[in-house]
């Protein structure tokens, strides 16, 4: 083998297996945010949740995910290399590399639906719902976009992720959300809304800026080689600016709407433009990313108001945040998007028309479709067998005693009235 080529790998492999434990990290970042969004009763649930999920996730796809996503198939799914048996790498770097840093984004995915369905889901049910999206349910859209599936085919363009890991979690959190119900105490009689405060603020805070560091391997590692360095710098700044735009436009929206700048919100907001740029950071300038940012931080508030309206209860934001962000992340391809970075057509702001947008549009609602219906599917069958919610009294005393048998701060009483 010649010394240069073997070095290249070499450097390549350091760099996905850096960015995949960069990955891996952000399981904390989600288990921080959702804990502190949280009441204290709840703590210690959501953060076994998040735990569990990267274990479920690993073995599920070890065993089955990695084939369905990357083996050879069809348009619509792939079948070989189960258990990664002859499985073969999908870029340059050898297969465990390549396995690893897929790993870790589908556990990404698996876990934003922890926070949607927080304080009121069965644990057994969770562990269940867990296992199937990471072996079965997330690995087909994986397929039809980073899998040489039938949207890859027909040029649709998501880089790192906003439909392929964001709006899977999200949509899934979404249906899961929905069929769960509310919180006791959530909403009044005449349908308004009553605010749950999360118990730990500060740690939410830790939690957002471990998933804003985590995105530097999320974002810059896949491109899955170092190259010269330019992809990955120019993948980094938008990566960076998107997220500063949405916590800045979050917080000025929120203050203008209530009066006052929360700071949950403007967290929120700068989760929302890391989610948006996922998908297009390798293909925009750095100034389409603070456009695309902003955007985002505008619409994660104005999209946590309306779910409180319908009376979806999403305790921690993971609808607003990951699925409708992770679809205008996806649709900003359509608009900002460069051939000369890569795309197969300009954006419609760079005279390219409506082809690449109208891609985008076709991609984004044939995996909503999908994963509405399939976990609709899992979450029936599941409500039906061992049932997705704990009992009333169960959720009033919290899931931490009633489901682990443990506090997450003993040794002092915790009065609440929700």
């Amino acid at each position: 083998m010649d010394i240069g080529y073997a070095a290249a790998v070499g450097v390549d492999t350091l760099w996905v297996l850096i960015a995949a434990f960069l990955v891996f990290f952000m399981q904390a970042g989600f288990g921080m945010v959702e804990a502190g969004f949280i009441r204290s009763k709840n703590t210690c649930n959501i953060l076994t949740k998040n735990f569990l999920d990267f274990c479920m996730a690993s073995l599920g796809f070890f065993m089955f995910g990695y084939a369905i996503m990357f083996g050879p198939g069809n348009g619509f799914i792939g079948w070989g290399g189960f258990f990664l048996k002859d499985a073969r790498s999908g870029s340059g770097v050898p297969l465990f590399a390549f396995w690893l840093f897929q790993a870790a984004f589908c556990g990404a995915a698996a876990t934003i639906v922890a926070g949607g369905m927080a304080e009121r889901m069965k644990f057994k049910a969770y562990l269940i719902y867990s296992f199937i999206i990471s072996a079965l349910i997330y690995p087909v859209i994986g397929h039809w976009i980073w899998g040489g599936g039938w949207l890859a085919r027909i040029g649709f363009a998501d880089f790192a992720g906003s439909t392929v890991v964001h709006a899977v979690g999200g949509f899934a959190a979404l249906i899961g959300t929905i069929m769960l119900k509310p919180r006791i105490g959530k909403y009044n009689p005449d349908g308004s809304a009553n605010a749950i405060a999360g118990h730990n603020i500060p740690l939410a805070s830790l939690g957002v800026f471990i998933l804003w560091f985590g995105w530097f391997g999320f974002n810059p590692g896949s491109t899955l080689s170092v190259g010269d360095g330019s992809l990955i710098a120019r993948v980094a700044i938008n990566t960076n600016l998107s997220a500063a735009a949405g916590g800045v436009l979050a917080m000025f929206t929120v203050w203008k709407m209530f009066g006052k700048p929360d700071l949950s919100m403007a967290m929120n907001g700068a989760l929302a433009g890391l989610v948006a740029v996922t998908a297009p950071c390798a293909f925009i300038q750095p100034w389409a990313a603070i456009v695309i940012g902003a955007v985002a931080g505008v619409i994660v508030v104005i999209g946590v108001v309306f779910l409180d309206k319908i009376r979806v209860d999403d305790p921690v934001g993971a609808v607003a945040v990951h699925g409708l962000n992770g679809i205008w992340g996806t649709l900003s391809i359509g608009l900002f998007g460069r051939a000369v970075l890569g795309l197969n057509h300009d954006g419609l702001f760079y005279g390219g028309g409506f082809k690449q947008l109208g891609i985008q549009a076709l991609g984004c609602f044939s995996v909503v479709v999908f994963i509405l219906i399939a976990m609709g599917i899992v979450f029936k069958i599941i409500d039906i067998t061992i049932g997705l919610r704990v009992s009333r009294e169960e959720e009033l005393k919290g899931l931490d005693i009633g489901e682990h048998g443990m506090e997450s701060y003993a040794g002092f009483q915790i009065f609440t009235t929700q």
